[in-house]
């Protein structure tokens, strides 16, 4: 039988779409049923005031998790997050302690040192073909250890300037909103409108393919990593303004928030395309969610265990074939029949 090669191609075109669409379409709805939920079981959690101070921090794991949706298109994973989240938050906080004069140098050395963390992961990945796990979970160590000799494990309190320009809201508008939808719409049409970036996923959906066409895979897989480094260092200087006082070790809680947001929004693990604007709105999802937990009764480690739920449904809608799955059921009972 003779198949028509352009039909092939066009096959996964018309296909990708749709499972993308899926994707925002169920977080979406997942955030409606919640809001839903809060007004019937927690009335607080879905105030106006509630809201307001949620937002900032749902655009922070908003602008980190594109880092990390850039990473897991090229079919990797960056566990390094936490230590650069934290790393920024102590350079920015200790460096400019008290003196507003001193912000800008501060984020432009923290800036520096998440270039080096990206190109250093980038290096042991894309080029040397390490593991990605294993390379930014070593990576995410030598952070901690600059954290600990930066600041020696104690806060300080962030400068009025970096809290007037990330933690301020204009008309009720919270800064760092604005900032996450601006972040997500360049991201979103560098992706998704560019030739580099139509080359990025391409490089993502299948790598052998990409170098057979002449593509860089080793420089697209590292550059993933770098510009993932800057949307954390993004990310923790408006986390460093947003907190009167950030611990040292802030970036903890968005290593497993992070993933879950890039899995809720319809990214493959296995890398290829992906849907920026979804991974936002999950990350939105999922802030409201810690909200509502929260208001629930629930403590930390409750609160650590529907983030958990929420990341292994999350894997289960999108990773399992289900349809594959009804059909196995079904065959026993068809063989029975006969």
């Amino acid at each position: 039988m003779v198949t028509d090669p352009k039909n092939e191609t066009a096959a996964p075109s018309r296909r990708a779409p749709r499972s993308l669409s899926r994707g925002l379409l169920t977080v979406v709805a997942a955030l409606a049923l919640l809001v839903a939920a809060g007004f019937v079981l927690a009335p607080s959690s879905v105030r106006s005031g509630a809201v307001q101070s949620m937002l900032p921090f749902a655009a922070v794991l908003a602008i980190v998790a594109l880092g990390q949706t850039l990473v897991v298109m090229q079919g990797g994973i960056d566990l390094s997050v936490a230590g650069s989240v934290s790393l920024v938050i102590v350079i920015v906080t200790h460096q400019a302690y008290g003196d507003d004069s001193k912000v800008l140098p501060a984020a432009l050395l923290a800036l520096g040192v998440s270039l080096l963390t990206g190109l250093g992961n980038g290096l042991l990945i894309g080029r040397l073909g390490l593991n990605p796990i294993v390379a930014t979970l070593g990576t995410n160590a030598l952070l901690y250890a600059a954290v600990l000799a930066v600041s020696g494990g104690t806060p300080r309190q962030t400068t009025d300037l970096l809290a007037r320009l990330a933690g301020d809201s204009t008309l009720g508008v919270p800064h760092a909103l604005v900032v996450a939808v601006l972040a997500t719409a360049v991201v979103t049409v560098v992706v998704k409108k560019t030739a580099s970036g139509r080359r990025f996923e391409a490089v993502g959906a299948n790598g052998s393919a990409a170098w057979a066409a002449g593509l860089r895979v080793q420089g697209f897989k590292a550059g993933g990593y770098v510009f993932a480094q800057v949307f954390y260092w993004l990310g923790a200087l408006l986390l460093a303004g947003i907190l009167n006082k950030p611990t040292a070790y802030q970036g903890d809680s968005y290593l497993l928030a992070s993933v879950a947001a890039v899995v809720l929004g319809g990214t493959s693990l296995l890398g290829g395309r992906g849907n920026l604007v979804a991974t936002a709105v999950a990350a939105l999802f999922l802030t409201q969610l810690d909200q509502f937990v929260l208001a629930l009764g629930f403590d930390f480690a409750g609160k650590t265990l529907v983030q958990s739920a929420a990341f292994a449904i999350g894997v289960a809608l999108y990773t399992i074939n289900w349809s594959r799955l009804r059909r196995r059921s079904d065959r026993p009972a068809a063989t029975v029949a006969a």
